[in-house]
């Protein structure tokens, strides 16, 4: 195995580095075909709700960071969230993700509560974004009714993590074993990197791709990493930079490649094209992601008067718009791409299965290669 994946993080470390358009198109064409054959047409939206941005944490990158004392600091009530999942439904989304800051002022059993009565009133799955939360926490989530947890890794270079995010006290962050934790409790379990980190390498991102597979994740997420001027990792970046031909640049072709790489290694997970992706590139960042291998979409169902609030980057795409502009918006790049709204929830194929096949993803790789 271990031969193999070293063969594989060459081949993977060629293709990050690859400027070669004809080539490229390769790139984004296969891992559109796999797409097709694996997950097919289907686009899933995800109904995000922001339900607050207060967090412990100091992640040096995030403007949400607990030390940022620019924002104004929410928590959403209840029934303002039943009303976001209710307008999920009303939508024809088949998921609703509650996300927020590492907040412990989100009570377990009153999240639990909110969790029980979306599940009751609605047939939406429900996914979770909150950090690294206590196992007693995530399981009673989970017996709620919660389905899916996204945890993002960010970057498996354990030196350059350590940097991005400091420790909060004598809690250690172990985001990969936390991650192997969620699956055992049943939890669709997603995670993801940031793309262009200052000190990230070609070699470093393409160890996280091939995490991505070892890990067996039912959902993967990619974003090229934005700059919020409020943190210390904006203010000193060009310490952390590596030489020009190592640093992995933050751009919207560089993070496709990584959700082109991550279609073609992991061909049945559940991949989003994300906001950073249209924030980048306000034009055409989303539609590149959906024609590269991405079949989700995250349209923000977070009421517009705390949207703005939830500033984890700056300029967020969407971020002064309203739910229903951007439900219109989204289901018509759908049209115009030719592809179909998903019905359902929108589980992963290979939730319940291994996803990491050595023999079947290296062969997709030397076809790629050939």
């Amino acid at each position: 195995m271990v031969k193999i994946l070293m063969y594989s993080l060459n081949q993977i470390i060629d293709w990050l580095i690859e400027t070669d358009p004809p080539r490229l198109q390769q790139l984004w064409q296969q891992a559109d075909d796999v797409r097709k054959q694996q997950v097919g047409e289907a686009i899933h939206l995800r109904g995000l709700i922001e339900i607050s941005n207060y967090c412990v944490r100091q992640c040096t990158y995030c403007g949400i960071r607990a030390d940022n004392k620019k924002i104004c600091r929410y928590r959403m009530a209840a029934d303002e969230i039943h009303n976001c999942a209710h307008l999920a439904q009303n939508y024809g989304y088949g998921t609703v993700v509650l996300q927020a800051g590492e907040d412990y002022g989100i009570e377990a059993d009153w999240l639990a509560g909110i969790i029980r009565q979306i599940k009751s009133a609605t047939n939406l799955a429900i996914t979770l974004s909150l950090g690294e939360r206590h196992d007693d926490e995530l399981r009673l989530w989970r017996e709620a009714g919660a389905d899916r947890y996204l945890l993002r890794f960010e970057t498996s270079n354990r030196a350059l993590y350590e940097a991005i995010h400091p420790n909060r006290g004598r809690t250690i962050s172990d985001r990969i074993m936390m991650l192997r934790r969620l699956k055992s409790l049943g939890y669709e379990t997603g995670s993801g990197v940031l793309v262009g980190i200052p000190g990230q390498s070609y070699e470093d991102l393409a160890k996280d791709i091939l995490l991505f597979g070892e890990l067996g994740l039912h959902m993967i997420g990619v974003g090229p990493y934005i700059a919020h001027p409020d943190t210390p990792l904006a203010q000193h970046a060009d310490s952390m930079k590596l030489v020009s031909d190592r640093q992995v640049p933050s751009s919207d072709t560089m993070a496709c490649k990584v959700i082109a790489l991550a279609r073609i290694l992991c061909p049945g997970t559940n991949i989003p094209s994300t906001t950073a992706l249209a924030t980048i590139n306000p034009k055409r960042g989303r539609m590149h992601g959906l024609t590269r291998g991405a079949n989700v979409i995250m349209p923000n169902l977070t009421p517009s008067h705390y949207r703005s609030l939830y500033e984890i980057y700056p300029a967020k795409a969407g971020s002064h718009e309203t739910a229903e502009v951007t439900n219109v918006k989204l289901k018509e790049q759908i049209i115009e791409l030719g592809r179909v709204m998903g019905n359902g929830r929108g589980d992963s194929v290979c939730y319940g299965t291994q996803i990491w096949d050595d023999e079947s993803s290296q062969a997709r790789l030397d076809n790629l290669t050939a």
